[in-house]
């Protein structure tokens, strides 16, 4: 094998593995893009659930919970 086949194949070898890096890269990303959505969404939850506590808390709700005979 000659020096230029040599480096003709170590040239296809990277470009082989620059082409998988940027797929994983690709993968990565799409990957990060759903979970901060999902993380966002939760984050929303737990604000409208901490909302809906302090209410409850506040008296407002509309039911009047009384505490029991033995407080």
């Amino acid at each position: 094998m000659s020096a230029n086949e040599q480096l003709e194949a170590r040239m296809e070898a990277l470009e082989m593995r620059i082409a998988y890096q940027d797929q994983t890269i690709e993968d990565l990303n799409t990957t990060i893009t759903k979970q901060w959505a999902e993380i966002d969404k939760l984050q929303r939850e737990i604000a409208k659930l901490y909302a809906q506590m302090e209410e409850m808390d506040n008296g407002g709700g509309g039911e009047i919970v009384e505490r029991p005979p033995h407080y």
